[in-house]
């Protein structure tokens, strides 16, 4: 095996373990997960855990190294700038994939939502759920994970696995949820309605854990999952705070629906800042778009900060 071998992470294991060895020295102390004491690893222990770094696991594998291996934020790889560039990249950007197949199918569903043309069953998306949003965009997360994104892995799939369930959730005549949920309640949709409520509440709960990560990212990017988190939450709300006649109070799942339109746009845009970006191209000098979109970079974010240092250098 050479010796340079490159990590997950786009550090080579050489670095790292230099950085291991000069922070921590040859005999790294750590931290026994058995008994809680402190012990130094043995050589055996040592060399396996060298060998480990090789491929980006292990303990030598978490060394701080220079944050400029970093990738800067970009939504069109779904990434908030938060893991290091895969060196070589022989994989395609599954970004602007799992993010297609996340818009379309939310815009469908909140266009059902706000109750355009009078369509207010959501049938017509159980199909487009298993079949885009769910299936394809799963793939799209495990992808994310082969090009070492783990923030676009987890959401990806995540979502993937969203609209699978909604599916499974609303599939008619199929998995029985519905009626099994409205026998237990005497014919009553309130148990359903809860308990539906009680799944779009939990998902609101993780796209806000999500939306913290963007924080220091983009406002293309941070968008997505602001306008998503409202959706999730007035959704939810209109579940469980229903109106006189017992049903999804309707002002509230309109206001659901109109945020769900506006995170299925902010997704196409971030999507197509990613296919009409210059790493598609075989030459990184060369973009195969006439145009770049702008994703805006907030202010405290590091591409932000470099770019007002080098407008004060030029000052």
């Amino acid at each position: 095996m050479a010796t340079n071998t490159a990590t997950s992470n786009g550090v080579s294991a050489n670095d790292q373990l230099d950085g291991a060895n000069k922070e921590y020295g040859a005999n790294t102390d750590y931290n026994s997960s058995t008994n809680g004491s402190n012990r130094q690893m043995t050589h055996e222990e040592h060399q396996t855990a060298r060998a480990a770094a090789r491929f980006g696991y292990g303990p030598l594998a978490h060394i701080s190294t220079d944050d400029t291996d970093r990738l800067p934020a970009f939504g069109g790889e779904f990434q908030p700038g938060s893991y290091r560039a895969v060196k070589d990249r022989k994989f395609a950007n599954p970004a602007p994939l799992g993010l297609s197949a996340f818009a379309l199918t939310t815009f469908v569903l909140g266009l059902i939502n706000m109750g355009t043309r009078g369509v207010a069953a959501p049938n017509i998306v159980v199909g487009i759920a298993f079949g885009y949003g769910g299936l394809v965009q799963l793939l799209a997360g495990m992808w994310e994970m082969a090009v070492g994104n783990t923030f676009g892995a987890t959401a990806l799939s995540s979502y993937g696995g969203f609209w699978i369930a909604f599916a499974i959730i609303l599939t008619p005549g199929g998995f029985q949820i519905e009626a099994s949920l409205d026998a237990t309640d005497g014919g009553s949709p309130a148990a359903f309605l809860d308990s539906f409520g009680f799944f779009l509440m939990g998902w609101f709960i993780f796209t806000t854990i999500l939306l913290l990560c963007t924080l220091r990212s983009t406002l293309a990017f941070f968008s997505l999952f602001f306008f998503l988190d409202l959706a999730f939450l007035l959704l939810g709300i209109g579940y469980l705070q229903r109106n006189a006649a017992g049903a999804p109070n309707p002002p509230i799942i309109k206001a659901g629906g109109f945020f769900a339109l506006l995170a299925a746009f902010m997704a196409w845009y971030n999507a197509l800042a990613g296919i009409a970006d210059d790493s598609n191209s075989r030459d990184a000098n060369t973009n195969l778009s006439f145009f770049v979109l702008p994703v805006v970079h907030f202010p405290w974010s590091k591409v932000g900060q470099e770019k007002r240092k080098s407008e004060r250098a030029t000052v």
